[in-house]
């Protein structure tokens, strides 16, 4: 039969049915496939004596072909390895690794789960560990020095690799995704696979926050609203989580009208509640305005509400001349705007609706 299940008919499931059919636990790599590995936390490595370790417990899966299926397999009690002395060849590297052999499937004439070790080839200067064998998983390389009689088992080499199951994050890098909205834990950050099998790749999870150009709406508390016309308007923002940070600046152009009213702009996101303080604003003269002296002052820049901001001011001139009074920012106040004024600066805010 072509469809399996597990646990349904009442005589003739076989070892095959089980392991397709329960392998949809397990994150899959293709249709039928699923990632081999050590679930995270298992299968240690412990010195014993000069030549021998224990391998603890745990429990893993090795994904043979397709249609063999995937082995699980439990790790119950530690598992003791000798390793041979060191050869007046050479040093070597030494591989412990965990095997299914299945005597339908291969020629072991065996039907088991295993811990081996395969020796690796000596050599006078860097040795190179031997590959796993098919049908298992590579635990550890273990250095055997030259005419060696005991190991260092505080320089063994893990060469374990993780796996999880289905919708599980897996906790290493170094592979493809196979389904949307898979996720990996890649040592310093959470990625999220963004496509199919063959089409997508790894990105940060949450999305790193990314600036976005921003246009203010321009409006007073009386009278008619100004209009930027041919003003330079460069305001940005992001959000990241709760906290909004805003760049401004607005630099008045030819066709620019300032009309009358404490002037009003539009915040990026809505606030979570109005602040007498959220940042800092210079508010700049431009130097060719003769006859009247260029100068600079400082505005606060309040949020009046949780829309929009207002720039109040009570500072002196930064050039020595007073102001005539403290106040909100507009037309007139602290000077008789012109083309080529500008305002610049930035500020920071709590975001509605992020509590």
């Amino acid at each position: 039969m072509t469809i399996r299940t597990v646990w349904h008919a009442p005589t003739g499931q076989t070892q095959e049915d089980t392991r397709l059919a329960t392998s949809l636990v397990l994150t899959p790599t293709g249709s039928l496939s699923s990632r081999g590995g050590v679930i995270p936390g298992g299968l240690e490595l412990e010195g014993v004596n000069a030549l021998q370790c224990r391998i603890m417990t745990g429990r893993a899966v090795i994904q043979t072909s397709a249609r063999q299926g995937a082995y699980m397999i439990a790790v119950t009690d530690p598992e003791i390895v000798t390793l041979a002395p060191g050869s007046a060849d050479g040093s070597r590297k030494d591989l412990i690794y965990l095997t299914v052999e299945d005597a339908p499937y291969d020629a072991s004439g065996a039907t088991q789960a295993v811990i081996r070790v395969v020796q690796g080839a000596t050599a006078v200067t860097d040795p190179l560990p031997p590959s796993a064998p098919a049908n298992s998983l590579p635990l550890f390389v273990v250095t055997v020095g030259r005419n060696a009689a005991s190991i260092n088992w505080g320089t063994v080499e893990n060469r374990r690799y993780p796996t999880a199951a289905l919708g599980g994050i897996v906790p290493t890098g170094g592979f493809d995704g196979l389904y949307k909205g898979q996720y990996r834990d890649n040592g310093d950050r959470l990625e999220r696979w963004n496509g199919g099998p063959t089409t997508g790749t790894w990105q940060p999870y949450p999305l790193p926050s990314t600036w976005r150009a921003w246009t203010p709406q321009w409006t007073a508390s009386t009278g008619t609203n100004p209009t930027p016309g041919n003003a330079t308007v460069d305001c940005r923002y992001v959000q990241d989580g709760s906290t909004v940070h805003f760049n401004f600046r607005m630099v008045f152009g030819t066709t620019t009208n300032f009309r009358t009213g404490n002037w009003r702009f539009s915040l990026p996101v809505p606030a979570a509640r109005a602040t007498h303080s959220a940042g800092f604003l210079e508010l700049h003269q431009a130097e060719d305005q003769l006859p009247t002296p260029a100068d600079r002052a400082i505005g606060r820049i309040r949020l009046t509400s949780t829309t929009y901001f207002e720039i109040e001011m009570s500072s002196g001139k930064l050039r020595g001349g007073a102001t005539t009074s403290a106040g909100i920012v507009d037309a007139a106040y602290p000077w008789a705007w012109k083309v080529q004024d500008h305002i610049v600066g930035s500020g920071t805010y709590e975001a509605a609706g992020t509590a």
